[in-house]
């Protein structure tokens, strides 16, 4: 299971004007629920029932109590009476998780012919949910709201979504990036402020040097290299070049197998989620001097398989992507149709079906490839290492999906999210890389021009199972600016919501 070592804690809202019998069904409807929220098998995240609260000081109790819990990711609260909400104020200035208000009742039609007063007072969700509502309104408390009834398929879609995002938010508070040499020169958007960043959404990133790397690389027995060697040519497509060890394909395999022994021996030592690397620092410069030490091409391959493995990952130092497509690939868990770092290449232009070419120099994750990725050797002309190159070549599959990136404002962190549909390319015989091509969502004209617009990077992380409601969650635990490009996206309405998010920010911070 992915998320085994979550829980997600249910806190239900009561009071005792009515008697303790009265808290009695209460507590005996939210065991129901919750078992059957649990039984439903629509949800990734157990949810653990903690029991009614009804004062001010139980309230505060369960909110501490969720915060230091390292299993909890997150709160569900439910008002099944008239719950009145000033006892939530200590409670909710506690809490640090994710909260999840869910507007439900234990029955699900009205029992026109029975309900008496007790009935009444006791299922009280429709104004005590609108008086807890209230009070995390006032306070300006982030959360999510679900309405629906608690067996419902859609309303424990959300919830389910909630989750996985509460899962991967408790999975960022603990980030550690390492960035292998620093980000390309003059690169402006793969910039920005790791302080902020940590404060905002939990990323640490370190720098560390390659010459470090590579005392890791220098314990790298061969016999390990050679049995990865040998696994690579059970899981990929290879010709009988990489298979003939005597050849100068086969070698660059293996030691690009020995770089991602070493990669996964230093990010493992170090308890880091992901990594950047940088085409201009890979060691000694010269890879013809005697004394040479360093990786002899871009751990383009090792990059492609520790994707797939669940670590970020980010080319030419981008920090930020890196740490994002980490948050991608733990919210994917268990999905099937699979998520990767990408970057925008060049475009086709073809009317209604105008498109992007998406890949990088050799760094697409073979999660989202269509078939079996083949293993090759080509010359990469790119970066201090204009070298042969191992990578796994791939188109990608067809299908909907949607891509998102983190941008710094320099006041603010802005999430741009865009609805994508993947295409089918045609071949590229001289540009063996691993790529996907597809339609930014309404068109290219519009897509691409609101994600301009917005500030976006040419660097991206991309996935066909979560959607913009993934994202909406996202953005409202971390407290930053979303921006959503899809079917329904005009120019003109964007931009005004541009300047709407503009003013919104600035006077949002006088006010959390």
């Amino acid at each position: 299971m992915a998320f085994e070592n979550h829980e997600v804690w249910w806190v239900t809202g009561a009071q005792l004007l009515y008697g303790g019998d009265a808290v009695v069904v209460v507590d005996s409807h939210s065991k129901e629920m919750v078992d059957g929220l649990n039984a439903s098998g629509n949800l990734p995240v157990k949810v653990v029932y903690k029991g009614t609260a009804n004062s001010s000081k139980e309230v505060e109790a369960v909110m501490k109590a969720a915060n230091n819990d390292e299993k909890c990711i997150g709160v569900i609260t439910w008002m099944h009476t008239f719950s009145p909400a000033k006892m939530w104020i200590k409670g909710l200035q506690q809490l640090k998780k994710p909260l999840l208000h869910f507007h439900t009742q234990h029955n699900a039609e009205i029992p026109w012919d029975t309900m008496d007063m007790d009935f009444m007072n006791l299922n009280q969700s429709a104004h005590g949910d609108r008086e807890f509502g209230h009070i995390c309104t006032r306070m300006r408390i982030r959360r999510k709201v679900v309405g629906g009834h608690w067996k419902d398929a859609e309303a424990q879609r959300k919830i389910a979504i909630w989750q996985r995002v509460a899962a991967a938010w408790a999975d960022a508070q603990d980030m550690l990036i390492l960035r292998f040499g620093d980000q390309m020169n003059n690169v402006a958007v793969t910039d920005g402020d790791k302080v902020e960043a940590e404060q905002r959404m939990g990323y640490h990133v370190d720098y560390t040097p390659v010459s470090e790397l590579m005392e890791y690389w220098k314990q790298i027995k061969d016999a390990d290299v050679d049995a990865l060697v040998e696994e690579y040519h059970q899981l990929y497509t290879c010709s009988e070049e990489i298979l003939d060890p005597s050849t100068e394909a086969a070698k660059k395999v293996w030691n690009a197998a020995k770089a991602e022994l070493a990669l996964r021996a230093i990010l493992k030592d170090k308890g880091a989620k992901g990594f950047t690397t940088n085409f201009d620092d890979l060691g000694t410069n010269d890879i013809n001097d005697p004394m040479f030490v360093g990786l002899d091409q871009i751990p383009g391959l090792a990059s492609q398989r520790l994707m797939a493995e669940g670590y970020g990952f980010g080319a030419e130092g981008d920090w930020k992507s890196a740490a994002l497509y980490r948050t991608v690939w733990y919210m994917n868990q268990g999905m099937t149709k699979g998520c990767s770092f990408v970057e925008d290449y060049t475009l086709n232009f073809d009317g209604a079906n105008s498109s992007i070419l998406q890949s990088h120099m050799l760094e697409i994750c073979p999660m989202i490839a269509a078939s079996k990725p083949s293993l090759e050797v080509h010359f990469l002309g790119i970066g201090i290492r204009k070298q042969m190159t191992a990578r796994l070549v791939f188109t990608s599959k067809v299908g909907s999906g949607c891509t998102a990136t983190v941008v710094d404002l320099g006041n603010r962190f802005r999430l741009i999210v865009n609805d994508v549909e993947c295409i089918e390319p045609k071949p590229l015989p001289k540009l063996p890389v691993a790529s996907a091509l597809w339609i930014p969502m309404p068109n290219l004209e519009i897509g691409a021009g609101a994600w301009i617009l917005a500030g976006g990077t040419h660097h991206s992380c991309f996935s066909y199972d979560l959607t913009a409601e993934y994202w909406e969650d996202y953005a409202e635990m971390a407290g930053i600016e979303m921006v959503y490009i899809s079917k329904d996206t005009t120019i003109s309405e964007f931009k005004q919501q541009l300047r709407n998010n503009e003013v919104y920010y600035m006077l949002n911070k006088a006010l959390c």
